[in-house]
């Protein structure tokens, strides 16, 4: 096994288990829905599409594909970003697509950097504007776009935010308005690159206290399965800016442990 860095081990393992629950349960993970209008999660499309995440997360921790595999699933989720979710975004403004249209982008930042630390040189010489310190630019800078969006969310919507804050600690509303503005600071820090390191580390830290505090008492008492999807999204945001994170604390191409 070929491991950069934890969160590389960790947005890989997510990656499997997305694949392996979209083979079992034979319906597109969370990371893919909604679809445009008009277009149906057929077999096809849901086996493709858990095919990737199993086979790129496998690809990324094995020693001799981390490099295909970085570099596909990037190319997959662009292509998915670009051409499902752009334009139903444009077409449709609702909060479903907008809101997925972030998600993806941030999961697209996460591979952005993971194929620029494992690009080869065939990848530094014909694609070189996203590789090195070029790509992990625009990656961080990607990530910074959809965090804001993330935090006008927590004001737009307060009642919804509100409930899901833990009984135990005290005002829900607060606590709301906190983490909405922490989601455009930090946003705003990647894409001007002021502060831009602790701020890809707070906003990861915060992605994965609201994923054990909120979303792991809910999976433990049985979900629904729109709350399961949600679970599921938080776990894969957290690995995914948990990625862009140790973009800025690791080099460019981080040395790697053979297991």
């Amino acid at each position: 096994m070929r491991i950069a860095s934890v969160s590389h081990a960790v947005f890989a393992a997510t990656l499997i288990g997305l694949g392996i629950l979209g083979l079992i349960n034979g319906d597109l993970a969370a990371l893919w829905q909604p679809l445009p209008q008009g277009m149906s999660a057929s077999g096809v499309l849901v086996y493709l599409c858990s095919f990737v995440c199993l086979a790129c997360g496998l690809g990324m921790l094995w020693q001799h594909t981390t490099t295909l595999a970085a570099r596909t699933l990037l190319g997959y989720l662009l292509l998915w970003l670009l051409v499902l979710r752009m334009p139903g975004l444009l077409r449709s403004f609702t909060v479903e697509f907008w809101y997925s249209a972030c998600q993806t982008a941030v999961i697209v930042s996460a591979a952005w950097v993971l194929y620029v630390w494992f690009a080869a040189d065939w990848d530094k010489r014909r694609l070189g504007f996203a590789t090195g310190d070029s790509g992990l630019h625009i990656a961080r800078v990607l990530c910074g776009l959809a965090l804001i969006p993330f935090g006008i969310a927590h004001f737009l919507y307060l009642k919804q935010t509100a409930v899901l804050v833990p009984a135990w600690l005290s005002s829900p509303v607060g606590w709301s308005y906190f983490t909405g503005a922490a989601y455009i600071a930090a946003g705003v820090a990647l894409i001007i690159g002021v502060y831009a390191p602790l701020a890809a580390a707070l906003v990861a830290l915060q992605m994965g206290l609201i994923t054990l505090l909120v979303w792991t008492p809910v999976v433990i008492a049985g979900p629904s399965t729109s709350q399961w999807q949600e679970a599921i999204v938080s776990v894969m945001l957290t690995a995914g800016a948990w990625v862009v994170a140790d973009s800025y604390r690791l080099s460019p191409r981080p040395s790697t442990r053979v297991l």
